[in-house]
This record gives structure tokens, C-alpha cells and sequence, in this order.
């Protein structure tokens, strides 16, 4: 993979193992960007105030969810994704986050085969992916990373701790997105050549985004929105039966109001099925501004005579 390069943006990751943190002295260290510890089976018992901390220091801002060894099937891993998804809807919800949320997938205590962890892993993906309208990342370690098949489309949060060696590729990825390249004790340093972060007590993990932090703010500008630039790949499957969080309420009206059957809402619409909703808009609005249905018709053939570019 590449190497770290002058000028990249700086940041760190944070839990509740860090206590209380002056994220204003934080900020003032040249730090940009941190990823916050949101939930591991439960929520972080600071996650909330560390959000809270590093948006009003003007901190680019991230959750993380570290995967428990408990979560071993399908079905615990689409829980843990709902778990993480209560924690951020509970900070703020997705559009208060500036970065992409983080499956932090490191611990293999059950001696789960890799097949395994990879169904556990692509299932929380797909599941967090699914709530949130956002490509989620994926975090871990080289000694890790081998379990992973497939899931090279997602952007990759290495942790490799040294001022010499870079991550090797590996599992598909050639690059990584995010490098921790400390945990505060040792491997590489800040461009200052020191590891201290004011503003906490004791070691953090140290980390370098792949560009600028202009290119940071480019790459993620969309993410506030409930979406990412970065689309998942071909190959990831959408239930198209299942509506997406942040088109909820507007596919329940257009349901409610007649125009959409409510059946396959993640589906492409075809130009038939735009053809007949906006056939209904027309006679809708013809009925509205008609006020009675005698009128009607003589509407209809003025507006035949305006979408035929007949402005008389």
C-alpha cells in the first residue's frame, strides 16, 4: 500500500478509555478528524459527549462500532448494525456526521472459520449500509485482514504501527483510506514529530487520511446528506423491498397519495411507471385547480395545447 504523504490530514480515535477531553485543545494540536467509539454490543458511555465535544471544536467527526466476539451469525451481525444505528440516530443522526461509519472487525476469540467472519462482516455492512444510505468503512489489523473475501470495495482503515513499513496489500486492497499508524506509544509520529495529543490524558491512536483536508472535506462533502460519492460496488445487493431510512417518509406519502403501489421501493422506476405517476400529478392537478369536473376538460385541452408548446 502507499506511504504516508506530507500535507495529509491528521486525526485521531477516541472511546471512553480517554476520559473527559478538551477537544478545543485537541483541535488546536492540528488535529482534523477523529472517529468516535459509538457502540460494542452497547453504547460507548462518552460517545455522546465526545460527539458533542469534537463538533463544537470543529472536529470532521465519525462512529465507530467495535464487533463483539459474541456476534457470530447473520442475524446477530444485523443486530450490532442496529445497535450502532440507535447510537448514531441517538447523537444526531447520520447528517450530523461529516465521515462514513466504521465496522471495526479485529478479534477472532471463537476461532470463527474466514467464510464466517465474512458473512458476519459483509452482513453488518450491508445492514448498516441499508440504514444509513452511506458506504460504511472497514477497520482492522494485517494480522486480521486475511479472514476478508470480497469486501475490497469498501474503503479500507488500517491499523499498521511503524515510521517505516507501510501496510502490506492484502484481501484485495492496495490502498488504504485512513492509516492508524500509532497508538500513541509507538509507531510513526505527528508531522510535529511528537505523538502527544493536548487536550488528553495519555496515549491516543494516531491516524492519516489519504489526501488533504481539503480533499477530505471533497471526498465526504455528501455524507452530511445521508449519502457518499463512493458507491458501493456492483456486486453489493440491495433489498429493493425494503425502503431506504432517509426516503421514508416521502415514499409513505407518495404511497399514501395514490402514486406508488408501495411494492419494490429500492427497484429502479421504469419510463412506463414515471409515465403513469405523472399521468395521475396531471389529472390530479387539473381536478385541484378545476374545482369541479365541468371544467375539467376545457383545462385538459388548454393544457394538451401548453405541453405542445402553444403558449396562446
Amino acid at each position: 500500500m502507499q506511504l504516508r504523504k506530507q500535507g495529509n490530514a491528521q486525526g485521531i480515535d477516541v472511546s471512553h478509555w480517554q476520559g473527559a477531553i478538551d477537544w478545543h485543545q485537541v483541535a488546536a494540536s492540528g488535529i482534523s478528524f477523529v472517529f468516535i467509539k459509538a457502540t460494542q454490543n452497547s453504547m460507548d458511555k462518552r460517545f455522546l459527549d465526545n460527539v458533542l465535544g469534537a463538533k463544537a471544536a470543529g472536529l470532521l467527526v465519525g462512529a465507530y462500532h467495535y464487533m463483539d466476539d459474541s456476534v457470530t451469525t447473520v442475524d446477530q451481525a444485523k443486530a450490532a448494525a442496529r445497535v450502532f444505528y440507535s447510537a448514531i440516530q441517538a447523537a444526531g443522526g447520520v447528517k450530523l456526521f461529516d465521515l462514513p461509519p466504521v465496522m471495526d472487525y479485529e478479534s477472532n476469540k471463537n476461532n470463527l472459520n474466514k467464510a464466517t467472519i465474512t458473512m458476519v462482516a459483509k452482513s453488518f455492512l450491508d445492514e448498516i449500509y441499508r440504514l444509513t444510505s452511506s458506504k460504511p468503512m472497514v477497520y482492522t489489523y494485517p494480522s486480521f485482514i486475511s479472514n476478508f473475501s470480497g469486501l475490497n470495495h469498501y474503503p479500507l482503515w488500517i491499523a499498521r504501527y511503524s515510521a517505516t513499513q507501510v501496510p502490506a496489500d492484502a484481501a484485495g486492497w492496495a490502498r488504504w483510506t485512513f492509516w492508524q499508524y500509532s497508538d500513541g506509544s509507538a509507531g510513526g509520529s505527528l508531522p510535529n514529530g511528537t505523538r502527544k495529543i493536548n487536550g488528553i490524558n495519555g496515549n491516543v491512536d494516531l491516524n492519516e487520511f489519504d489526501g488533504t483536508i481539503d480533499e477530505l472535506k471533497k471526498r465526504y462533502s455528501s455524507h452530511a446528506a445521508g449519502k457518499d460519492d463512493d458507491k458501493v460496488a456492483d456486486n453489493q445487493e440491495r433489498d429493493i423491498n425494503i425502503v431506504s431510512t432517509w426516503a421514508a417518509d416521502d415514499w409513505a406519502e407518495a404511497k399514501a397519495n395514490g402514486y406508488f403501489d408501495g411494492k419494490r421501493p429500492g427497484a429502479p422506476i421504469t419510463r412506463e411507471e414515471t409515465a403513469i405517476v405523472v399521468n395521475k400529478l396531471r389529472r390530479n392537478f387539473l381536478k385541484l385547480i378545476a374545482g369541479n369536473s365541468a371544467q375539467i376538460d376545457q383545462l385538459h385541452q388548454r393544457l394538451l395545447q401548453i405541453e405542445k408548446g402553444d403558449q396562446r
